[in-house]
């Protein structure tokens, strides 16, 4: 045995200690002709020197599928596939495995074994593939050249992905559509033949492919055998993994001809490529109403059926679209996860950030093309306008009075119950300063103000703050001569209620 004096690893043969020691030696004596990149192995010079040349030689076939490989090792792993036999079965969950490697990878989802430390930050991955697209965040290279568009990726396996869209070899022969790779072609014939042999025996849904079947029965099970190295987050299919991904190497290999804008998934961009064209294909037939995405008109069907497939396990509520029962779900769970870098203030919405950002930064992009007032949130100014149409969608059922805010017409409805003095003492919403209770949450945040001494209503002439939006606006009048408020008697005009109130006194 041969024995490493640096971290005490053992090889059987010299050569592969020989070939360990460039590892603790940092050396690479194997330089590219082209680019003059250095390596510590000839095998890995002979890889990379593949990505220079344009046709990547592929001599190693299967001789059942005609598939070829430029691996003999590539190759073998491959004719398993073809034999289906998977003797390597993992102990704790049964699992079976048609490669020892796989299951050796596979056992440690159970034990949690790290093997794979980053030098730079010590984080640790169960695989070796992980830490190599890690290690790239510290770099920030991007290694990997397109020979047809000179574009480059940080991962070997976003480049080929990107070579794809290059060339199409694979035609359908009913249609002619081209497909980049053999499996795409065979998916879209089944569009044609509208067999759907592969059926899930807990809900009776059929697929035309065995992986949908597959992946349609983690919806049961719940099982979400993909984890992300970086940040432990799981999930139910491989390719919700790899979108995941990029969020942590900020890759975006998907780019607009158009306008330029890049993007992370090529779902991404197909959508984005419909805002340039206009195009709607997916009309709604008992509305007419036309998306430009198939989803989005499944999602706007359900306005129509009334259909809510999606139910919180809490309580009960059920909601049209998976992203309203994720949102709803933080009423529960009280999870804040948008968080303000400016004040740490943490929401529970994303959209609810962005209208709190614009406290700090004074925006008002949400303009009123009547009379020109701008606001912060596109809510207000939907309020805002009612002001002009005089619209009052909220009626009251009982005396058939309209309100043009949900709000007005709940207070209106406690004019109403015989329980009024009841409903009014109700009081849910207590101060944790002083102990003083309200009806409502939006008094409880108006009188906390008293005691954080909070002004966030501030005048943009003078500089002076204020704790309540209306309290602001009737200072406004001291700069703009404004009084609204006049006397029917004298018509004398004031710039505050309670002024025309103590001055009709006088007339009395």
């Amino acid at each position: 045995m041969h024995v490493c004096q640096s971290c005490g690893k053992a090889f059987s043969l010299l050569g592969n200690l020989k070939r360990h020691l460039l590892v603790h030696t940092k050396e690479k004596p194997f330089t590219c002709e082209v680019c003059s990149k250095a390596f510590a192995l000839q095998d890995n010079l002979k890889k990379h020197l593949l990505i220079h040349i344009k046709e990547k030689p592929k001599p190693y076939a299967c001789e059942m599928c005609n598939k070829s490989y430029s691996e003999l090792q590539t190759l073998k792993k491959h004719l398993m596939t073809h034999m289906k036999e998977k003797p390597y079965a993992c102990t704790m969950c049964s699992k079976v495995f048609s490669h020892h490697q796989n299951l050796k990878l596979h056992l440690r989802t159970h034990t949690k074994e790290k093997p794979y430390a980053c030098d730079t930050c010590s984080k640790a991955f169960s695989q070796l593939g992980g830490l190599k697209k890690h290690l790239l965040t510290h770099v920030k290279e991007k290694l990997y050249a397109c020979v047809n568009c000179s574009k480059v990726f940080s991962c070997q396996e976003y480049l080929k992905e990107h070579l794809q869209t290059h060339t199409k070899p694979y035609a359908c022969e009913i249609c002619s559509e081209p497909f980049s790779q053999r499996r795409g072609l065979k998916s879209h014939l089944l569009t044609h033949t509208q067999e759907k042999p592969h059926a899930c025996e807990l809900c009776s849904k059929v697929f035309s492919e065995p992986f949908h079947l597959k992946r349609h029965l983690r919806m049961h099970t719940k099982v979400k055998p993909y984890s992300c190295e970086t940040c432990n987050k799981t999930f139910s299919d491989q390719s919700h993994l790899k979108r995941h991904l990029l969020v942590h190497t900020k890759e975006k290999p998907y780019t607009c001809e158009v306008c330029s804008k890049a993007f992370s998934s090529q779902d991404s961009l197909k959508k984005h490529l419909l805002t340039h064209t206009k195009e709607k294909p997916y009309a709604c037939e008992i509305c007419s109403k036309s998306f430009s995405l198939q989803g989005n008109l499944k999602v706007h069907l359900r306005t129509h059926t009334e259909e809510k497939p999606y139910a919180c396990e809490m309580c009960i509520k059920t909601f049209s679209r998976k992203g309203q029962l994720k949102d709803h779900l933080r009423s529960h769970t009280k999870e804040k996860p948008y968080a303000c870098n400016i004040c740490n203030k943490a929401f529970s919405f994303q959209g609810t950030l962005k209208s709190h950002l614009r406290t700090h930064t004074k925006e008002k992009p949400f303009a009123c093309e009547i009379c020109s007032k701008s606001f912060s949130a596109q809510g207000n100014l939907k309020l805002h306008l009612r002001s002009h149409t005089k619209e009052k969608p909220y009626a009251c059922n009982i005396c058939s009075k309209a309100f043009s805010q949900s709000g007005d017409l709940k207070i209106h409805l406690l004019t109403h119950t015989k329980e009024k003095s009841c409903v009014m003492k109700e009081k849910l919403f207590t101060c944790d300063m002083c102990s003083k209770a309200f009806s409502f949450r939006g008094n409880l945040r108006r009188h906390l103000r008293i005691h954080t001494n909070e002004k966030p209503y501030v005048c943009e002439v003078c500089k002076k703050g204020f704790s309540q939006n209306h309290h602001l606006k009737t200072h406004l009048r001291v700069h703009t001569k404004e009084k609204p408020y006049v006397c029917e008697v004298c018509s004398r005009a004031f710039s505050k209620k309670i002024s025309l109130t103590m001055h009709l006194l006088k007339h009395s």
